[in-house]
């Protein structure tokens, strides 16, 4: 008589047999998959960005060693120069100058943008169907608007014979403004690309922290209220903490998108009078395309991703900080 052993299964050793005699991943298997998928879903987004982004960066990083002009062009020449763009760069009163002029820029444009947003957000969350739907129709249409086409539409309002902002002011009985050139001088042209860059970017704050105050559960403020709170006690208690998480990251995209307001700034005026407006991205792009010296654009272009890149990880780190430390005092 001949015994039989029962053999054991083929196949991985990661495949097991179920209560219904199907196979399938081991548990150890699954969460090994489990811990992969976030990752395979972010393959993509991340191969796009090297294909779009990384590419055309390391191009640039190779032309900012290069001493490149209209007549290496014609001539397909290479000239490899160093780092002697970086050091004219660095050594230069002007890119210091525009350095300071463009976080400063940043810093009023993203303060006004985030306070005004803010309010318009809350106020949203405030009224009623009908008027929270036509204000945020106006908000979308405000957003959605091409940047040059907008910044047009601001030439025109501030324009210096047919402006009808000049036009308004004279009527009001500030006769002075009637031919009034906005372009003419540095704060004037600071103070309408402020106007329109802020304009553009209010709806997306405001947009964005509505949506964040409709997931604060309605128990919370019955609660408060029960304890005696105000409005005021409220909003510090209730609604800023659920807001906090929200106002970081809306800070951090307006830093980025602020800074590098290249549009604005050179379709309004190219950066004048006299390059006084220019900003980072403007001015590489006038010493690179506009004077011709292309790898001084590129040195100039690769050290405002690295000044960006240093002014968001400050950024960061103060976020990360303060949160450490209201986690240590709860």
């Amino acid at each position: 008589m001949t015994v039989q052993t029962e053999r054991p299964p083929s196949g991985p050793a990661d495949v097991h047999k179920d209560s219904s005699g199907s196979r399938g991943p081991t548990p150890r298997a699954a969460s090994r998959i489990g811990a992969l998928a976030p990752y395979l879903l972010l393959l993509p987004a991340c191969a796009a960005s090297v294909l779009l982004l990384g590419w055309p960066l390391l191009k640039d990083a190779l032309l900012s060693f290069q001493n490149l002009n209209m007549a290496q062009l014609i001539q397909h020449v290479t000239e490899w120069n160093g780092i002697d763009n970086y050091t004219e760069v660095l050594g230069s009163e002007d890119f210091w100058r525009v350095t300071l002029r463009s976080i400063l820029f940043t810093a009023v444009n993203v303060v006004l943008t985030m306070v005004l947003g803010a309010l318009v957000g809350l106020l949203l969350a405030r009224l009623g169907r009908r008027m929270r739907f036509t204000l945020l129709i106006g908000l979308v249409l405000a957003w959605a608007m091409p940047v040059v086409a907008a910044t047009t539409v601001y030439q025109w309002l501030f324009a210096q014979r047919f402006g009808v902002v000049n036009w308004v002011l004279d009527k009001l009985g500030w006769h002075s403004m009637a031919d009034y050139s906005w372009t003419s001088h540095q704060m004037s042209t600071f103070f309408v690309v402020t106007l329109l860059i802020v304009w553009m970017s209010i709806p997306f704050v405001a947009i964005n922290l509505y949506a964040a105050t409709t997931t604060i559960p309605a128990e919370l403020y019955e609660a408060a209220s029960l304890d005696g709170a105000g409005a005021w006690k409220s909003f510090a208690t209730v609604t800023f903490p659920f807001l906090r998480p929200f106002l970081y990251a809306t800070t951090f995209l307006e830093v980025i998108w602020i800074f590098k307001a290249f549009v604005q700034v050179y379709t309004f005026n190219q950066g004048g009078p006299d390059r006084l407006t220019e900003i980072l991205p403007v001015y590489a792009y006038i010493e690179g395309v506009g004077n011709q010296h292309y790898g001084m654009g590129a040195a100039i272009a690769l050290l405002t991703i690295l000044i960006l890149l240093g002014l968001t990880a400050y950024y960061l780190r103060i976020v990360l900080k303060q949160e450490k430390e209201e986690e240590a005092g709860l």
